[in-house]
């Protein structure tokens, strides 16, 4: 229970303060400061629960490690459910925040929700939407699976993986918002509205393809370090 507990608080923690920054600070910080918001608050995550659960605080993470036998079917199942339960609550509780002013409207001001096409960010259409979604979470799978192997160099992972996660979101923000986490798109879409809930399927689909294909990569001993 206790790896379940970590990982409903590490996911919440990315969902609060990673979305918190694009609707509370987002006109401060613009899209670098969201970047390091959702990097910095994975890297802390990860030396805080890392330890405990291995700080995975997404599904695709978890059905990758599966895809790379380093995680049986049954506790990645338990680790998602408590993801996508961290999640919820965090967006639950950022909505409750941000409602706090007038000037904020869920409808005109969104949650961080991830999406495609008119209206949202750059307008990129659903087919650069899924390719973005499937490399950079295949590439962020890559970074997780060998900063953490065997041969990785000890203690610098959570640097590692944290620093990745914002180099993606650098690039991606304006593409889709930046999603690589099913967990981190389900919890805002909830609240959000229906365009966001009609879009989350490829933000559950394509996550969950680029992580386990780095997954079965990585189970091939290819990319086995020396």
């Amino acid at each position: 229970m206790k790896k379940q507990i970590a990982e409903f608080i590490g996911t919440f923690t990315l969902v609060l303060l990673g979305c918190g920054a694009a609707v509370i600070a987002g006109d401060l910080i613009g899209y670098a400061g969201i970047s390091f918001a959702f990097g910095l608050a994975l890297i802390g995550m990860a030396y805080g629960i890392g330890p405990v659960s291995g700080c995975h605080i997404n599904p695709a993470v978890s059905l990758g490690a599966v895809a790379a036998g380093r995680m049986s079917m049954g506790e990645a199942i338990s680790y998602i459910i408590a993801q996508v339960a961290g999640a919820i609550v965090a967006a639950l509780v950022l909505l409750m925040i941000a409602g706090g002013t007038e000037a904020y409207s869920v409808a005109e001001n969104g949650l961080g929700q991830n999406g495609w096409g008119a209206g949202y960010g750059g307008e990129y259409n659903m087919m650069a939407a899924l390719v973005f979604e499937i490399v950079a979470t295949f590439l962020f799978m890559v970074v997780i699976l060998g900063s953490t192997g065997a041969n990785a160099p000890a203690g610098f992972a959570g640097l590692a993986i944290g620093l990745a996660l914002v180099v993606i979101h650098l690039v991606g923000i304006n593409v889709t918002g930046v999603s690589v986490n099913p967990a981190r798109s389900i919890g805002p879409a909830l609240f959000a509205g229906s365009t966001a809930l009609s879009q989350l399927w490829l933000f559950i689909v394509a996550p969950i393809i680029g992580a386990v294909a780095a997954g079965m990569l990585f189970r091939t001993g290819l990319l086995d370090g020396e």
